[in-house]
C-alpha cells in the first residue's frame, strides 16, 4: 500500500483538495478528524486538556470549545506545545491503526491528510508528499474571511505554522490552489493518476 501524505497550511484549501481526492476514490485518513476523536467528550485526551488549560475550554454542550482553545494556543507557543504533547501521540496511534487496517483491506494507496505532516516529520514515512500551496497574501485574505478575524490575528496564526514555500520545497507534487476550483480539481486528477501509475 502506497502511503501518500497530503499537507498544506491554514486556509490553503487542503480540505477542498482532500475532498477532490476522495471523489476520485482515494481512501483518506484525516488528522483533523482524528484530533476531534482524541479530544472527544469522555476521552483521556480531553481530560488532560482540561487539566492543562482549565474548564474554560469546555463548551455549554460539554464538548471542547475549539474557538476558545484556539485563542489560547495561537497566543502562546508553550501552550501550543502542551496541547501537541497531549494530542499528537494519540493521533499518531490512530494513524498507525488506520494504516494497518488499510493494508489488511488490500488498499493500493491511502492518503494521510495532516496539516503538520512535515513539522512532525511524518513526511519521512510517506512514499509521496503532496503540498497544497497558495501565495501567503491569498492565505491571509482567506483566513481573515473564513474566521472573521483581523489581519494581525491572521498573521499570528500563520506565524505558528511552517511557511507554505518551505513545505513546497519538500513535496513530490504541488497543487496550486490560488486559481479556480476547476483548475485545482484538474491538478488533483493529474496527481492521483501519477500516484496510481
Amino acid at each position: 500500500m502506497r502511503l501518500v501524505g497530503l499537507t498544506g497550511g491554514i486556509a490553503s484549501g487542503k480540505s477542498t483538495v482532500s475532498a477532490a481526492f476522495s471523489r476520485l476514490g482515494a481512501t483518506i485518513v484525516d488528522a483533523d478528524v482524528l484530533a476531534r476523536e482524541v479530544l472527544a467528550p469522555g476521552s483521556e485526551g480531553l481530560a488532560l486538556a482540561v487539566a492543562q488549560f482549565g474548564v474554560a475550554i469546555i463548551g455549554a454542550d460539554g464538548g471542547l470549545d475549539r474557538k476558545r482553545l484556539g485563542e489560547i494556543i495561537f497566543a502562546d507557543a508553550e501552550q501550543r506545545k502542551a496541547l501537541e504533547a497531549i494530542t499528537h501521540p494519540r493521533i499518531f496511534q490512530c494513524f498507525l491503526d488506520a494504516t494497518e487496517a488499510g493494508r489488511a483491506r488490500g488498499l493500493p494507496a491511502m492518503i494521510y491528510d495532516a496539516p503538520l505532516l512535515i513539522e512532525r516529520q511524518l513526511h519521512l514515512m510517506m512514499e509521496v508528499v503532496v503540498v497544497v500551496w497558495v501565495p501567503r497574501e491569498v492565505q491571509i485574505e482567506r483566513l481573515m474571511l473564513r474566521d472573521t478575524i483581523d489581519r494581525p490575528a491572521a498573521e499570528l496564526r500563520l506565524a505558528a505554522q511552517m511557511p507554505l514555500d518551505d513545505k513546497r520545497a519538500l513535496a513530490n507534487h504541488v497543487i496550486d490552489n490560488s486559481g479556480t476550483r476547476e483548475h485545482t480539481v484538474e491538478q488533483v486528477a493529474r496527481v492521483w493518476a501519477a500516484i496510481n501509475a
